[in-house]
């Protein structure tokens, strides 16, 4: 199949959650085009596997919002406008917002916990590599850590129910972005690298600092994107 650049038969017993993986970093690289058509059979032939783990993979990646079925035709990748992204956005900020809150209520999650303390570090580095790949406007990069950032993040706050939300809609919101920030042939500059200041924001238990710096970053994109999706 033209576009997904597989280089390899997948052969580890979690095989679903493998290509659907592998099919998401593919759409999320722009090797798998907004509004680009397959079959089961076509992916199951690159990947060298049978067609149920593949049409198991392709239907939750339909649920999540990253593909559309279609009965007859197979699948494609969905395209996502500018309102889409709005709609993202919002939902976004009402997740972190009850992050913040909680940060009010009850300060980081055993915030003097050596292995809390250790965490959160680990949560900063993570931001300084996404920082360090937004400023080159090296995206691919960026995607990964920037990912594993908001999750880490989430995380802290100890509920995997919203950490794994978060993570969903940050997944749609690149997927959504990428479609339109392939177009730009240099991004440095004008990709969002604010992890860090935001990381030693919550350090202080300074939910305001952190609140702004994350309706600023969202306003960015969005201007961004509605930007993009006008041209």
């Amino acid at each position: 199949m033209a576009g997904t650049g597989g280089t390899g038969a997948v052969t580890r017993s979690t095989l679903r959650q493998q290509i659907a993986d592998a099919l998401r970093d593919e759409v999320l690289g722009g090797r798998l085009r907004p509004g680009q058509e397959f079959t089961v059979k076509e992916i199951a032939e690159q990947y060298g596997v049978s067609a149920t783990p593949v049409r198991e993979a392709l239907v939750d990646l339909s649920a999540q919002g990253l593909l559309d079925a279609d009965q007859h035709r197979g699948f494609r990748v969905h395209e996502y406008s500018g309102a889409d992204y709005r709609g993202m956005i919002e939902a976004r900020s009402l997740i972190t917002e009850g992050m913040f809150q909680h940060l009010v209520a009850t300060g980081m999650p055993q915030a003097d916990d050596p292995r809390a303390l250790a965490a959160l570090a680990a949560v900063r580095r993570r931001g300084e590599e996404a920082q360090r790949a937004a400023a080159a406007g090296d995206l691919n990069i960026l995607i990964g850590y920037d990912l594993r950032f908001w999750r880490e993040l989430s995380s802290l706050f100890g509920n995997p129910y919203l950490g794994d939300f978060l993570h969903r809609l940050r997944v749609q919101s690149w997927v959504c972005t990428v479609q339109h920030l392939r177009r730009v042939a240099d991004l440095k500059g004008q990709l969002w690298s604010g992890h860090t200041e935001l990381v030693d924001a919550l350090a202080r238990r300074d939910p305001d600092t952190a609140r702004a710096i994350v309706t600023a970053y969202n306003e960015h994109a969005l201007a961004l994107i509605e930007r993009l999706d006008a041209t």
